[in-house]
């Protein structure tokens, strides 16, 4: 048996509450392989990290940790873990489960269970965000202005029961009302934008790339920039996104880098979920967390 102990973090109301049912699966398919496992199901926001913390703090030997959920449930368990040589795998039930995408990682939870119990693991980099309120990991992105307000935007409910739709109807509102304010990024030379999307990962809102060379086992983050006031100019750059050709479009930047700065007045998501408001500073973190990978990638 590779691990001594299987922890099974669950969000049973991941992907607008029908993950239990899937949840039950995993624990089932577990069982049929003789694996010893436990069960933690989350019931409110933050409930993943702090299992995940006393998992780090209570135990040692073959740990493997299994999230069940979506990008927000890993983004906890992400911040509860690092720093640990607890591997992490995940179980894509999520809203969107963007990290499933970029692991491709399978939603057939049969396929799942095998990457999460048998796949490679490996060491991964971090972005890390700190404003004047708090300091947080993420594994996927930073979106600061036109992204974070939309986010900001997303009514809870909504989200519960409309799920990725929810995400779609706020960004449509937001682009309608989205009068947006100068950010004053600094890289290695201070920048002017209205947007930005600062990526660990390339995979971005499900299978778009809006960072197409970003990659987690790349010590680097790669950013872009919106720098269009315009609300015309700014569905332009999303359809860049949408069908590949946004690097290419007037009025944007993108760079690779290990740090930067943001200042101005802008809402931030991180992950999918809201973190605050700038100025921010933003790093990546070197191999901080240890990750499952399918053997193929």
């Amino acid at each position: 048996m590779r691990y001594d102990k299987v922890f099974l973090i669950g969000n049973p109301i991941a992907g607008g509450g029908g993950a239990l049912k899937r949840i039950e699966k995993a624990q089932e398919i577990l069982r049929q392989r003789g694996i010893h496992f436990e069960t933690l199901l989350t019931k409110k926001r933050g409930d993943a990290e702090h299992f995940a913390k006393k998992i780090k703090e209570n135990h040692s030997g073959k740990i493997l940790v299994i999230v069940a959920g979506g990008d927000g449930t890993y983004n906890e368990v992400v911040n509860g873990l690092a720093f640990s040589q607890i591997p992490m795998a995940i179980l894509p039930m999520g809203t969107t489960s963007v990290l499933a995408k970029e692991l491709k990682i399978p939603k057939n939870i049969e396929k799942a269970v095998e990457i999460a119990v048998a796949g490679k693991t490996q060491r991964v980099h971090l972005g890390i965000i700190e404003n004047q309120q708090k300091q947080r990991l993420f594994i996927l992105m930073a979106g600061v202005g036109f992204d974070g307000m939309a986010v900001f935007g997303v009514n809870p409910q909504k989200k519960k029961y409309l799920r990725k739709i929810a995400y779609i109807l706020s960004g449509i509102k937001t682009l309608f009302k989205y009068t947006p304010t100068e950010l004053i990024v600094n890289n290695s030379e201070p920048k002017k934008a209205y947007s930005a999307v600062v990526c660990k990962a390339s995979c971005y809102g499900g299978n778009f790339k809006i960072a197409p060379d970003a990659n987690l086992t790349d010590p680097c983050l790669y950013t872009f920039l919106s720098k269009t006031k315009s609300r015309i100019g700014l569905i332009f750059q999303i359809l860049g996104i949408l069908f590949g050709f946004h690097l290419k479009m007037k009025n944007t930047d993108y760079f690779k880098t290990e740090n930067l700065n943001i200042s101005g007045d802008a809402h931030i998501q991180i992950d999918g979920d809201y973190f605050g408001k700038t100025p921010a500073e933003i790093k990546v973190i070197k191999n901080a967390l240890t990750l499952v990978f399918p053997f193929q990638t």
